[in-house]
């Protein structure tokens, strides 16, 4: 199994934060924000630190948790943290290919014991931040959008009735009916506006939903995936609005205290085959160079089975690097993905090299097409890869 190693700056070994620590650091602003702090001025005066918040008082990630829906797609705020990843590979009637994903981020902003009614329409409990991008292939255009806010005055939030609704201003997810939503997000020009339609239903990540992430108790989130949502509508980009069909995959975690001492970042991959079958995996990297025990995956089979891996179950060998021209970082660009047990070999190359996000945090996740065997027949596919703590670490304050 290879080893990915923390990123070099000149000859000197610089281990990163992982970028899920970052973003949560990123969404602490909104604390300056209720404060009175202006969204432009809250970097240069809010003193936050993602540590601020004591862990005492929000509930944890536990095995005997059993996942319910669809309440559980919706928000948990009883825990510290939580996100809705929707990433996609679309393409036009004459073969253009776009990549894109919209990302919902909420983080408490005090346990739940320590709650207090405020009269206020601006009070909040919570804040939010979301991440929405456009890989457009053809023009090697990677269009990358930041924003957070608080959800008070209904700025923001997630809410499971009357429906499944997601918001940050005017970028949004909501169910239209069962298994059915809705995708809008547009900003410089850039928009999305995508109906899809989940044709497996959900796929709980881990043990039943419970995907630990080290041996202390407590850290682990609670995973839940759609792996096949069938994806129609529209983009534009340059002015122009073009019609797409494709897939799309959602990642929804929420969790308390979800990574261990010493972990510097993962490499995670969702992998949709042209055969109807899914791959998850994710590799944890350790300050040391070295692969976490914690790091796993899950193969999902065309008929909606499922079958957990553990980190000897699978390897991921990188065949190539690239070095980004903004941050310097050097990312894997090329891997290999062996699962033994399943006869199954995938060769995975980006759709375009340059998908790193120049926001509040620097990573890397972007659309990947794929080629391989399974049982000596050729595979093929597409999907989506992010790749953190390799652009450096942030103190934690601003």
């Amino acid at each position: 199994m290879s080893e990915i190693h923390p990123k070099r700056v000149g000859n000197v070994p610089r281990p990163a934060l992982p970028v899920i620590l970052v973003i949560l650091t990123v969404i602490l602003f909104a604390v300056a924000i209720i404060q009175g702090v202006s969204r432009e001025r809250a970097p240069a005066q809010a003193r936050l630190h993602a540590g601020s918040i004591p862990l005492e008082g929000f509930s944890r990630a536990e095995p005997s948790r059993r996942l319910h829906f669809p309440e559980d797609h919706g928000p948990h705020p009883d825990f510290l943290t939580e996100w809705w990843y929707y990433t996609g590979n679309l393409d036009t009637a004459d073969g253009r290919h776009f990549g894109y994903q919209l990302t919902f981020f909420r983080r408490a902003l005090a346990a739940p014991e320590d709650w207090v009614e405020r009269l206020s329409a601006w009070g909040s409990t919570q804040a939010y931040l979301a991440h929405f991008a456009i890989t457009d292939v053809s023009n090697k255009q990677f269009h990358s959008f930041e924003r957070f806010s608080r959800p008070g005055a209904g700025l923001a939030g997630a809410v499971t009735q009357p429906n499944l609704r997601i918001w940050l201003e005017d970028w949004f997810m909501e169910e239209t009916r069962a298994g059915q939503y809705r995708l809008y997000a547009s900003q410089e020009g850039v928009r999305i506006a995508l109906e899809l339609n989940d044709r497996k239903g959900p796929v709980l990540q881990g043990e039943n939903g419970y995907s630990p992430k080290g041996p202390e108790a407590g850290n682990a989130s609670h995973y839940i995936s759609q792996t096949r949502l069938e994806t129609t509508g529209s983009i534009v980009v340059d002015g122009e609005e073009i019609t797409v069909d494709g897939w799309s995959w959602m990642d929804h975690e929420f969790s308390t205290s979800a990574l261990s001492a010493g972990q510097v970042g993962w490499d995670w991959f969702a992998l949709q085959l042209e055969d109807g079958s899914e791959l998850m995996v994710f590799h944890l990297r350790r300050e040391d160079g070295t692969l976490d025990p914690y790091s796993s995956g899950t193969s999902i089979f065309s008929d909606g089975t499922t079958q957990p891996l553990r980190r000897d179950d699978f390897s991921i060998e990188v065949l190539s690097t690239w070095t980004s021209p903004h941050s310097e970082a050097v990312y894997p660009a090329q891997w290999r993905i062996k699962v033994p047990a399943e006869d199954l070999s995938l060769d995975i190359k980006p759709y375009l090299a340059d998908q790193e996000h120049q926001l509040s945090t620097v990573y890397w996740e972007g659309a990947v097409w794929i080629e391989g065997k399974q049982n000596g027949a050729a595979v093929s596919g597409q999907g989506y890869v992010e790749l953190t703590g390799y652009a450096g670490s942030l103190e934690g304050d601003f």
